[in-house]
């Protein structure tokens, strides 16, 4: 049995901002779920803590309904949670989140295997954008910019700033799944906070390390943004965010094509991103062209 907490950080005071209610929970299941298919494990039961100082029925309602889509995306079951109405803890309108979920793996499966080698492939899954992190930065990027969350999103005209801000964690768990069940898969890395530079060594043993090409994927308008805006220089970006990479997987080079199929066939873009080398020193991840591919 393998289980996992999460919440979905600062992202809420946009949520809360904009009153937009019904994709916070998609977020709070992914970032549950995520770290749970990293392991190996399927999903299997979801529950929820919902905390504010007077409920707000209508707002408690979409955010459920965001839970349960998330659920229904995962494939597991929301068996029940915790509403707490606690005055004087929360601002008026204010809640928070907390997710909780179990997962099972057969113990001769779980994940990473031990196996990883140089050489070894890595593929990336594109995200959805910022996912769940960093929006402590990104709400302050909006303060001191001036911007309204009602007007159009300087990186995607055709929506809201908070709209768009909003766009929930991509759920890995049914695709990555079907990748592992190959039995070719050697390891997973959800990228969270801490972005590429921070996640991917989580999963690797003593001596080696991981090329990342740039170039080989696109880096998102959202980030573009960012990277503009706030004078974060392109190695901190890939320190602090996703970057447009939301799931990493390490497999060997003469399963690589086979499993971006299945990747593919479930709905994910999928790109080789780099692969695993030799490193006993230094930085664990190295991502190459950074200046040139995410000139701003």
């Amino acid at each position: 049995m393998i289980a996992a907490t999460d919440g979905v950080g600062t992202k809420l005071k946009i949520a809360h901002a904009v009153g937009i209610h019904n994709t916070i929970g998609i977020d709070l299941v992914a970032m549950c779920v995520n770290d749970l298919v990293v392991q190996g494990a399927e999903p299997l039961f979801f529950l929820d803590y919902f905390a504010t100082g007077k409920l707000d029925t209508n707002a408690a309602t979409e955010v459920v309904k965001g839970i349960a889509e998330g659920c229904l995306q995962s494939g597991l079951a929301l068996i029940g949670g915790e509403t707490a109405e606690m005055p004087g803890m929360y601002a008026p309108g204010d809640y928070d989140l907390a997710g909780f979920s179990v997962g099972a793996a057969e113990r001769g499966a779980l994940l990473p295997n031990g196996n990883i080698e140089a050489h070894d492939v890595v593929l990336g899954l594109a995200s959805n954008g910022l996912h769940s992190n960093g929006f402590s930065l990104v709400r302050k990027v909006v303060e001191v910019e001036g911007l309204d969350f009602a007007v159009p999103a300087p990186f995607d005209a055709t929506h809201p700033l908070g709209e768009a801000l909003l766009d929930p964690t991509r759920i890995y768990v049914r695709s990555c799944l079907a990748a592992i069940k190959s039995g070719n898969v050697k390891a997973l890395a959800h990228i969270t906070g801490g972005g590429l530079i921070i996640n991917i060594p989580r999963v690797l043993t003593g001596g080696l390390g991981v090329d990342l090409y740039a170039k080989s994927w696109d880096l998102p308008p959202v980030f573009l943004w960012l990277a503009k805006t706030s004078g974060i220089a392109p190695h901190e970006m890939a320190r602090t965010f996703n970057c447009g990479i939301g799931m990493v997987l390490i497999v060997p080079p003469d399963h690589a094509a086979s499993i971006q199929e299945t990747l593919r066939a479930h709905g994910e873009t999928v790109t080789s991103i780099g692969e695993v080398v030799e490193r006993a020193e230094g930085e664990k991840v190295v991502v190459h062209d950074i200046e040139d591919a995410w000139k701003v």
